[in-house]
């Protein structure tokens, strides 16, 4: 494990921002960091950095106390964008590297591979404040990168970009997990940690209200229902409870035991068309909302 806390609190005068939270962050993957406005998210993730300590509870990095060796091996990319907009991009981006220990040699490699890699070599000489709001963004996300740290933390990074710079965007971190290293992705846009994440953890009023490995959490909170891309549907089919539209499509509730076998047979029976069908599944949005409501009520009593 890269990150650990354990039983972790932070107060500020009557407003408990983090409590009693506890959670791993496995080495090589992208670790999604959930939860509403004002849950606790850059709370905790000052305390991971070191910012701010925690109250009580611990926060290890493989496995040790935090340190300043090891804070060398973390890059932040804050919600809050801080370049120096009359700086060029090419003196930004070694700057930002030898910041973190890279001799010159090195940081000036690093950074014409990373421009390279976003086609963004002719900015080099340019200055951060003549590039666009897009481009802006990309150059803050290359600096947290440009000193190949083990552990980036990025915290809303796809703020201000386009589709076609998002997706580049996207592919460039899952390069990085795949070159082993360990990306916390604190974001809004749960399509984008859908797509992404590995591992997700979700707080609400500084409690963890969600945590685990994506896909198990999915399933745990799927339906047993199928959609259908099929013709209407007569009043009454055997081994159907309930069906609702879904847009074009059509979802089914089944009989508990049926098997999809049994029920297209049936729906085939009834004289029903059918053009597609598939396992109802559950989006990371709705998940989050159900959670975060039913978090809130139970705080709430």
């Amino acid at each position: 494990m890269k990150l650990k806390a354990d039983c972790v609190s932070k107060q500020f005068q009557t407003t408990q921002a983090v409590k009693d939270l506890s959670f791993q962050v496995p080495s090589g993957s992208v670790f999604g960091l959930l939860g509403p406005n004002g849950a606790g998210k850059t709370t905790l993730i000052r305390m991971l950095l070191d910012i701010i300590k925690p109250d009580s509870g611990t926060i290890l990095y493989d496995g040790n106390v935090l340190d300043g060796r090891m804070k060398e091996k973390i890059s932040y990319l804050p919600e809050e964008r801080g370049l120096y907009r009359k700086m060029k991009v090419a003196d930004l981006l070694d700057y930002f590297a030898r910041l973190k220990g890279l001799g010159l040699q090195q940081a000036r490699s690093n950074r014409q591979r990373y421009l390279e890699r976003l086609n963004m070599q002719e900015t080099a000489r340019q200055r951060i404040e003549e590039l666009s709001k897009g481009n802006q963004q990309k150059i803050q996300i290359l600096s947290v990168l440009v000193s190949e740290p083990e552990v980036v933390v990025l915290d809303e990074p796809f703020a201000g970009l386009d589709p076609i710079n998002t997706r580049d965007t996207k592919l460039l971190l899952q390069e990085e997990r795949s070159k082993g290293k360990t990306i916390i992705l604190s974001t809004h846009q749960m399509n984008q940690a859908e797509e992404l994440c590995d591992f997700v953890l979700m707080i609400n009023e500084g409690r963890r209200v969600l945590y685990g490995a994506l896909t198990e959490i999915v399933a745990q909170h799927s339906e047993d229902a199928l959609l259908l891309d099929c013709s209407e549907l007569p009043d009454h089919v055997a081994g159907i409870r309930h069906a609702v539209a879904e847009g074009r499509l059509t979802k089914i509730y089944t009989e508990t035991g049926l098997s999809n076998s049994d029920l297209l047979r049936s729906l085939l029976d009834a004289g029903v068309v059918i053009r597609g069908f598939r396992p109802a599944s559950i989006s990371l949005e709705r998940i989050f909302i159900q959670v975060v409501q039913q978090s809130s009520q139970g705080v709430a009593a």
